[in-house]
């Protein structure tokens, strides 16, 4: 072998050398940056790993007239003419680039609830970006750094314009995730219908201020008030249920399906669990694992909300004939085998604290987080890759889903019990007089809002802002 032969193979070996010690590097670095001092490590990349692929969707927000069901005509708000809006689905390292329109008569942004996106394509006015107006136009563009369930939303005169119907889905699947039968979203919402089946546009009245929200009394998923899943016998399912209520809370009741639960706010669990039971509250989303047994051929099931005590409807799995039966697939829960348990952190000192209360005015009633209304109020300081302690401490009777945008937390104790919960969330229900802990380690900088997602609360005042330095 000549010489220069041998120099060429020598640079060779060192590029490939080089390139995988870099490699190595990274990813030890990258572990670093989401463990904290004190150990208490998460199980999401800080970084967003793109793969240079990406889909790109137009949206269009405008007023629009449609049937909720047979009597019923709504005067709503929708992206590209529909409710649920257009459900985007990509996969993890898919850089999202939305064309995103206003054509409504209001001005409005858009939110991606629950995605960890670059601080200013957050979409909440006043915080990352200005309201775009009517007639104007924006792109949003990012990578998702999770995979999961997510929805998206506007950030302003978000009581009304959500209930009016401006909602979607946004589906970042991972390609690890074994093939179900069906991959099947339900977007849950519910709506307040006059005598004469038209939608109440009396928006943000004291009794639902005083209380816990708008709860309207027709309940759809995915728009219809009759929605039905066909499936044939076998079948195994991944039903993802998305809860964009103003502030109804939902249980649902999956029958005598066994229904597990594996996932929460796009966040895969540690370990199993019966999905029955969960109080799904504003914000929220599950996603199920469920298969159908292949003796339920020509059944109907009814899958209900049983947190009141009237018993609703919330759709139909109607299962084929015999005839149409399948092999079940049969795979392993795609479950996150790395979700810490932090048990200890119900020890660490509380570096945080919010009081949620309300304050009568003589025009009616505000919401606080610590005494003070939105836009007023402190912001708290959180270090980038730094464990956290926050409080949430209810001095009111009502309820309070707490939602904190660009970050995952834990939940550590209610009213000071362990709660050792085998996942991590970005929305968490506090129930009246409750003290409800939560830790995090944030990975992502900028400024955030952090607020109750019964939109009405948030709309009086139970707003305000975190800054991860």
């Amino acid at each position: 072998m000549n010489t220069k032969k041998k120099r060429i193979i020598i640079l060779i070996v060192a590029a490939i050398l080089w390139l995988v010690l870099s490699y190595l590097y990274s990813v030890e670095k990258e572990k670093k940056n989401y463990e904290s001092d004190n150990g208490y490590s998460v199980n999401y990349s800080e970084a967003s790993n793109a793969t240079g692929v990406v889909k790109e969707f137009d949206i269009t927000a405008s007023q629009t007239t449609y049937a909720l069901a047979e009597g019923i005509e709504i005067d709503g708000f929708t992206y590209n003419g529909e409710v649920p809006g257009p459900e985007l689905r990509v996969e993890l390292g898919d850089t999202v680039r939305v064309n995103f329109t206003n054509d409504l008569p209001q001005e409005t942004t858009i939110h991606w609830h629950g995605v960890r996106v670059p601080n200013a394509m957050d979409g909440v006015p006043g915080v990352t970006q200005d309201p775009i107006q009517p007639g104007e136009s924006f792109v949003y563009e990012f990578t998702p750094k999770d995979a999961g369930t997510f929805w998206y939303h506007p950030h302003v005169r978000t009581s009304e314009q959500v209930e009016r119907g401006l909602y979607g889905t946004l589906i970042v699947e991972d390609p690890a995730d074994p093939e179900y039968s069906q991959d099947v979203t339900w977007v849950v919402d519910d709506w307040r219908i006059t005598e004469t089946g038209e939608l109440n546009e009396a928006f943000n009245t004291n009794h639902d201020l005083m209380h816990d929200g708008r709860w309207g009394n027709v309940i759809t998923v995915n728009g219809s008030s009759d929605e039905q899943l066909s499936v044939k016998p076998g079948e195994r399912i991944r039903l993802r249920l998305v809860n964009v209520s103003n502030g109804r809370v939902y249980t649902p009741d999956f029958s005598r399906l066994d229904a597990a639960l594996i996932a929460v706010d796009g966040m895969k669990v540690a370990g199993v669990m019966s999905a029955n039971g969960f109080e799904l509250a504003p914000g929220n989303r599950i996603d199920v694992d469920i298969s159908i047994p292949q003796t339920y051929a020509g059944k109907t099931i009814v899958i209900t909300d049983t947190y009141t005590r009237n018993i609703n409807t919330l759709g139909k799995i109607v299962v084929g004939d015999m005839g149409d039966t399948v092999a079940t697939p049969d795979f392993e829960y795609p479950i996150a085998t790395d979700v810490s348990s932090w048990v200890n952190a119900t020890n660490e000192p509380v570096d945080y604290e919010y009081v949620l209360d309300a304050e009568r005015t003589d025009t009616g009633i505000v919401w606080t987080m610590n005494g003070e209304v939105y836009p007023n109020g402190e912001i708290a300081e959180f270090e980038k890759g730094e464990f956290v302690k926050i409080r949430f401490t209810n001095n009111s009777g009502r309820l309070h889903p707490m939602h904190l945008h660009g970050q995952f937390f834990k939940v550590l104790a209610k009213d000071g019990a362990l709660v050792n919960e085998g996942y991590l969330r970005d929305t968490v229900l506090v129930n009246g007089k409750e003290t409800v802990d939560v830790g995090m380690v944030p990975l992502d900088e900028g400024t955030w809002a952090n607020h109750c997602h019964i939109l009405e609360h948030a709309e009086s005042g139970m707003v305000t802002a975190i800054t991860v330095k």
